[in-house]
């Protein structure tokens, strides 16, 4: 595997990202969700980074099953989903990709009616995507590689990883 983002490079990034929206959510009733469970490190670092009070809950969507390395249909369960009806929703996600996670996971979050909904994602991967948005908040622009660390897997391994790796084709047998 080839090392990407050291993790002084994501902490730096994620320290200005947790600066930036609190300034931007001061005052509002802000609730943070974190998509399981590629983005739990990612969501427990910004968290902590975002001087404000603050709501978390979590969703669950998954479009990868095992050692696959292509996304597949979207699944979403809604059964950790705080009341955020008439709050400000930040949707933490760890990769945009294809965009489709994160197309279908701001649909479902809008029907529980929240003031709005804005995301972020710690890697977006150039070049990729298939659908007309975009994250609002991305910390890094990667390129089209397998990639795992920092909460990322590959069928359940290397989410522990500090950094952010690529995978090569000898890692993906």
């Amino acid at each position: 595997m080839k090392r990407l983002i050291s993790e002084e490079d994501i902490q730096k990034e994620v320290d200005q990202l947790g600066k930036r929206l609190a300034a931007e959510y001061r005052g509002k009733p802000l609730t943070v969700l974190g998509v399981l469970t590629g983005s739990i490190v990612f969501l427990s670092d910004l968290i902590r980074r975002i001087d404000l009070p603050l709501r978390v809950g979590l969703i669950q969507a998954s479009s990868y099953r095992g050692a696959t390395t292509r996304p597949g249909e979207l699944t979403v369960n809604t059964e950790l989903l705080p009341d955020i009806r008439d709050r400000e929703v930040l949707l933490v996600d760890d990769i945009f990709d294809t965009g489709h996670t994160l197309k279908g996971l701001l649909e479902v979050i809008r029907r529980y009616q929240p003031r709005s909904v804005r995301s972020v994602v710690l890697l977006k991967k150039q070049g990729r995507s298939e659908v007309d948005i975009e994250p609002d908040y991305a910390c890094f622009v990667i390129p089209d590689a397998f990639v795992v660390g920092y909460g990322l897997d590959y069928n359940d391994d290397y989410r522990h990883l500090p950094y952010i790796a690529a995978l090569e084709d000898d890692d993906l047998k």
